[in-house]
């Protein structure tokens, strides 16, 4: 799939600006802030909740695949927002496209799309008509670029919402501890440990695992980490490893992603309403698979646990300090992923993150 970059915005009226620079960036008009805003991607509603009070007012339509990687955090919202279950949902799954027409019957002034859905055929079909009739359309990203995307992308939301400063101050809130861990691992000068990074062990068979890019890819790369994926799997985005790589891959440290489903009990249960207890015994039952069980990682006491979703969410500041913690130890002893999150929640989320998030055993 080819990337789609995020999109520049340009206000109308006489402070015409335009806030993110990406190489061929499309360019998008509004002449006010809108009204009636439509999220193709239900999970987008935690970011737009980093920099206003009351995201559910704005909205007209939304993607409803939260329900099924976060139910307690999609409850939550609801509870704080309950004009959320008014709003009408045009999916129920992730990865599902929606139709255009039910999109332009729900009245939008704003699209927001992430970009890993530009390039479906039925979502082409579905933008090209929606701005046919004057809809703008706008792509973020924060999934397959965090470490590039989230602060341009949370820019382009404070300046598409008329919340500038909002997400100006949450940008740079991010821009600080993000560099400040590129600046010392620049510093270091030698490379980190052999990482294995495995979305949903467990839950999915062994073991899928970042390229380049992605969260854990990218983070890793900010990390000066060894990622055992690089150069074994041809999709910077991630694919799968077999048992025999992971066997011999040496991995010194290993980072296994999930979620928490109160009904489900497969995988690594991080997440809204998960305890600290049952996310790290969750985490001990995925290390002994066999082919995670002999690992260097495992035997030293250095395999970790970590929420899935930090990949789409600005959140994922925290996820690259707890990563950092466990990586680098010998750089990052004095960063606090905690103390990060009561942060956040204190200053900038409309809903708290409550629950066990990452964990270790």
């Amino acid at each position: 799939m080819a990337a789609v970059n995020p999109s520049t915005i340009r206000p109308g009226g006489p402070t015409r600006r335009a806030l993110l620079a990406a190489p061929l960036a499309r360019a998008v008009e509004l002449k006010a802030p809108p009204r009636a805003v439509l999220l193709g991607e239900g999970f987008e509603i935690v970011n737009l909740a980093l920099i206003h009070p009351d995201p559910a007012s704005l909205l007209v339509g939304m993607g409803g695949e939260r329900k099924q990687v976060d139910p307690l955090g999609d409850a939550a919202f609801r509870r704080a927002f309950p004009a959320l279950d008014r709003v009408p949902e045009l999916n129920t799954a992730v990865g599902q496209g929606f139709s255009a027409e039910r999109a332009l019957s729900l009245r939008p002034d704003l699209v927001i799309l992430s970009t890993w859905q530009a390039n479906a055929p039925e979502m082409r079909q579905a933008v090209a008509l929606l701005e046919g009739t004057g809809v703008p359309v706008i792509y973020v990203d924060i999934f397959q670029r965090p470490g590039r995307n989230t602060v341009p992308t949370m820019r382009l939301l404070g300046a598409a919402l008329g919340r500038d400063e909002a997400a100006e101050a949450y940008a740079r809130f991010y821009e600080e501890r993000r560099d400040r861990i590129v600046t010392r691992v620049a510093g270091s000068g030698r490379p980190g440990p052999r990482v294995l990074y495995s979305a949903f062990p467990g839950r999915w068979p062994c073991c899928y695992s970042p390229g380049t890019g992605g969260g854990g890819g990218e983070f890793l790369g900010l990390l000066g980490a060894r990622n055992v994926a690089e150069g074994l799997i041809a999709n910077a985005q991630g694919g799968s490893l077999a048992v025999e790589q992971v066997i011999l891959s040496g991995a010194e440290v290993f980072v296994g992603t999930g979620i928490y489903l109160p009904d489900d009990a497969a995988g690594i249960r991080v997440g809204a309403g998960a305890s600290a207890d049952l996310a790290q015994g969750s985490l001990r039952a995925v290390l002994r698979a066999p082919e995670i069980a002999g690992l260097p990682a495992v035997r030293a006491g250095r395999a970790h646990g970590l929420w899935n979703p930090f990949n789409g969410s600005a959140v994922n500041i925290v996820a690259l300090e707890a990563m950092a913690r466990w990586i680098r130890p010998e750089l990052f002893g004095d960063v606090d992923p905690a103390a990060t999150l009561a942060e956040i929640n204190a200053r900038f989320a409309a809903v708290p993150y409550e629950g066990t998030y990452w964990t270790s055993a």
